[in-house]
This record gives structure tokens, sequence and C-alpha cells, in this order.
């Protein structure tokens, strides 16, 4: 199948998932934007085709910082036809620390509003000319709550109901929205996981499964499919069962404990600096 896009602005491009994407996008011919908070990491990749690509290292949740980005570069590549918002972080979270709550709102910040901001500033050009996709990177986690990772849950959660919202308001339009659901990828936002994950996936197969999917039209695009399958199953227990099969696992690191990463842009105090996403 021939690859349909042919500019691309990324977020997040500097984890796992994130730099798998860029390489791909890369080598399918695209121009691509490179979004994220790591400069040696995505001029390293842009050198793979430095007339095609451009780095950017913006706060994703700073609406006028991301529109500055698409200005310029719709001014040096043109208008993009795939929108990958990647951007993401993670981390454990408890309600009864007062200091969670800044993990929280800056989680919301990155997973949610930057996903509207990486959207927002192409959004009326891409509807005039009438085609492209809308690709917004959610989790299973978003699909039901988990004991300890409230915060990541509710930003994924949202995350997936907002990509509901677009699709319906983009119908008709020529232009595309897809949700992407990975389970567990092998990258630094798992590597402190002290619980089983089951399906762990590869980032550079998740990367080739999820333009694949989006080329292919799929609105829904969960990674691998058979932890779909799983999370859908367990769905069917009683909740109470649920809960208490999910309270026998440990629990994800919170910021400042051992294996946690870091969360940039929290408030001096916090764990901080350094690049989100998959």
């Amino acid at each position: 199948m021939t690859f349909p896009f042919r500019n691309a602005v990324l977020t997040g491009a500097c984890g796992g998932l994130g730099q798998a994407l860029a390489r791909e996008l890369i080598a399918q011919g695209a121009a691509v934007a490179l979004v994220g908070l790591n400069r040696a990491v995505l001029d390293e990749l842009a050198a793979l085709a430095p007339e095609r690509c451009t780095v950017y290292t913006p706060d994703v949740a700073d609406a006028a910082a991301m529109q500055a980005c698409a200005q310029d570069w719709t001014a040096r590549h043109g208008l993009p036809d795939l929108l990958i918002a990647n951007a993401g972080v993670a981390g454990g979270f408890d309600t009864a620390q007062a200091d969670d709550l800044a993990v929280m709102r800056r989680m919301l910040e990155i997973n949610l509003l930057g996903v509207a901001t990486t959207f927002q500033p192409h959004l009326s050009a891409m509807r005039a000319q009438g085609r492209g996709a809308l690709v917004g990177v959610a989790s299973i986690a978003g699909w039901r709550g988990m004991p300890g990772n409230a915060a990541y849950c509710a930003s994924k959660g949202g995350l997936i109901r907002y990509l509901e919202s677009l699709r319906a308001e983009l119908r008709g339009t020529g232009l595309s929205v897809h949700t992407v659901s990975p389970g567990y990828l092998r990258t630094a936002l798992t590597a402190g996981n002290r619980f089983a994950m089951p399906g762990l996936m590869e980032p550079d197969d998740a990367a080739r499964a999820l333009l694949a999917g989006v080329a292919r039209g799929r609105e829904h695009i969960v990674l691998p499919r058979r932890i779909g399958w799983l999370a859908r199953a367990l769905s069917l227990l009683p909740a109470s069962w649920h809960d208490r099969l999910l309270l026998g696992q440990p629990r994800k690191p919170r910021v400042g404990e051992a294996g946690a990463t870091a969360i940039p842009g929290l408030p001096a105090g916090d764990t901080s600096s350094s690049e989100p996403r998959s």
C-alpha cells in the first residue's frame, strides 16, 4: 500500500514511540516537523533528511508557542496532511499527597490539552483543504481507572472522549480522526513499572502498525490488538472483582520515587525536565 501522507507534524518525537514514528515517516519520504524537548535527539533525527525536517522545542501545552511552530512549519513546507499528537507523560498518583496535585495538573496539560494545541493551529486550513488525518495517542489506561494511576488514566480517558467529539464534528469534511490506544510499549515510560506488562511491544513495531492503521482509515487502533481483547475481557468482570485484581498489582512509581519518569514543567521542587512521551 502506498503511504498517502507527505507532510507530517509529530509531537513527542524524542520518546521511544516518537523516535520510531519519526524514522518511519522519514523513510516513507514525508516532510516531518519534529516537536519535542530533547534538541540533541531531534537534531539526530532531522539529520536523516535535513531538507525535509525541521526541529521545534516548545512546551506542547503552550498554545502560543505551538501556533508559532505551526506558522513556521507551514511557511517552510506547506500545510500538513498528517498530525500526530504523541507527546505525553506518565506517573503514579496519590490524591492524599498535596504535591501530587501539581503532577496531575501537568499531566492533564501535556496529555490532554497538548493534543488540542497540536491540532488547533492547522485545523481550519486542513478543513478548507478537505483532506488530512488527525491522530491522538491515548492509552488502554484510558479505558478504565487503575489504582495509583488516577492522573494518567484521567488524562487518557479524557483524550479518548475529546477525540470522539472531534471525530463527530469533522464527519463529512474529508478529515479523519484516529484514536490510538497502546498497551505496554518498551519505552522510558514503562521502564520503571513494577507490575506485569502483558503484550509488551517494541516501539518500531508499534510505529509501523500505527501508521498502517491510519493509512487504512482505522478510527480506533489498539497496539497490540490482543491487549485490547484482554482489556475488554477483564471489563466483563464485576467491578469489585476487577478492583481486587488490580489492587493486588504493584503501583506505578510516583514522581520522585525510584523508577519514576520525570515530568517536564513541574514547579521547582518537583522532579522535572525530561522528554514527554511513550
